[in-house]
């Protein structure tokens, strides 16, 4: 049974919320999670929607330098809680994992609902109470928490408050990011909330966009300065997404904040040399259209040809009046100008966040004891493939345990 001298209020009710729920009650805490939305988790299913990528399979040390900058920050967490104790907690709760093709690592279900329902049945059985609907909008004058409710405010008064209300990405699933003039009001310093794994903007020409919105760029090599991606991108009505895009997407928006503007090149047949193309384009086309020549000898799909055609009209050209070797070159450098980046809420995570600065060895906000944060609210960003998930299990493991060794102490 917890005593009342070690209750402990979570705020947001996704992964890294529930997984410090989960250790302070482990460790004998009363706990209750707070969320605004009307269930749990509502983010981490979308993220299953595709098949849920919990983590990575990749060695420890190149798993760390994903993360960058803040990996010095998130080393320690990291390794308390790493992909393969992950694996190992998923599996006590009936999911089973496997490592695909990439590396990545999936449970079997291939979905994040049998995973989050067995997790919900844990955290009730361990006596969390799930509180919904109940939006945090800060502290009162007596430091205690304040929720706004359908049957009105409340405020209660924890021995300990983990604070997981996550970035501004998809806020329609409760990451809004208004925590953030919250804590800004206390003098907690912030970096502004900015897309992280997001799409960009294009100037496509109408008929382009009318024509090609929603088809992929398979295959294709992506250019920007000395970072090379290898992967698939799609075509947007207002731009160009995918996976591609998305692991160069820190780096493209650092220049669009600078510049306006960032010179990405698109080789869309990596696996072929120059002298091969050359070669291939110099072959006759006879009375072939330049777009059933282009597929037939480059294998070059509607999309890519149209991707080709919109690059030379920008430079005032035709590909019809474009040498073999001038072609083979725009095959495999074409220059796209990203314009800016895709709205935050469509964006699949958030760079930005609380600073490390603000936070203790135990993840506790030095200007608020008592108060520990975790998950997507701290300054990092990832790329996709299963960091961003371990990243918010292992900060919420942190988190958690930062807590139950703080109500242990008080």
């Amino acid at each position: 049974m917890s005593s009342p001298s070690k209750n402990a209020a979570i705020i947001g009710a996704g992964p890294a919320g529930l997984m410090a729920a989960e250790v302070l009650a482990q460790g004998g805490a009363g706990v209750t999670v707070y969320d605004a939305m009307p269930s749990a988790g509502r983010k981490f299913l979308m993220a299953g929607r595709g098949g849920l990528n919990l983590t990575h399979s990749e060695p420890l040390p190149q798993f760390l330098a994903r993360y960058r900058e803040a990996m010095p920050h998130l080393k320690a967490a990291i390794e308390a809680f790493p992909p393969q104790a992950l694996r190992d907690w998923s599996e006590t709760l009936g999911q089973e994992t496997f490592v695909g093709s990439s590396g990545r690592v999936f449970p079997k279900a291939f979905k994040a609902s049998p995973l989050l329902r067995a997790w919900l049945r844990r955290l009730d059985s361990m006596g969390v109470k799930l509180a919904l609907r109940h939006r945090w909008v800060g502290w009162d004058e007596q430091g205690r928490l304040r929720f706004e409710t359908p049957d009105g405010s409340l405020v209660v008064e924890p021995r300990a408050t983990v604070l997981a209300l996550g970035g501004a990405s998809w806020p329609r699933l409760g990451s809004d990011g208004t925590w953030t003039e919250t804590l800004a009001a206390l003098g907690v310093k912030i970096s502004p909330l900015r897309p992280s794994n997001s799409g960009f903007t294009v100037a496509w020409s109408e008929i382009f966009r009318d024509r090609f919105e929603g088809q992929p760029l398979k295959g294709v090599a992506l250019r920007f300065g000395a970072h090379t991606q290898r992967g698939e991108a799609v075509v947007t009505r207002t731009g160009i997404e995918g996976g591609a895009i998305y692991a160069l997407s820190a780096e493209l928006r650092e220049a669009i904040m600078i510049s306006g503007q960032a010179a990405l090149h698109i080789a869309l047949r990596p696996d072929l040399e120059q002298r091969e193309l050359i070669a291939r384009l110099s072959e006759p086309k006879g009375k072939q259209s330049l777009s059933n020549f282009l597929r037939k000898a480059v294998g070059l799909s509607p999309v890519s040809i149209g991707l080709l055609q919109e690059a030379a009209k920008a430079s005032g050209a035709s590909l019809a009046s474009m040498s073999s070797a001038d072609l083979a070159h725009l095959i495999n450098a074409v220059p796209l100008e990203l314009t800016g980046t895709a709205p935050i809420a469509r964006a699949i995570s958030t760079a930005g966040g609380i600073s490390f600065d603000e936070l203790d060895g135990e993840f506790m906000l030095k200007r608020l004891p008592g108060v520990f944060a975790a998950g997507e609210m701290l300054d990092w960003e990832a790329p996709t493939g299963g960091y961003l998930l371990q990243a918010s299990f292992a900060t919420g493991v942190a988190a958690g345990r930062g807590a139950l060794k703080w109500l242990s102490e008080s």
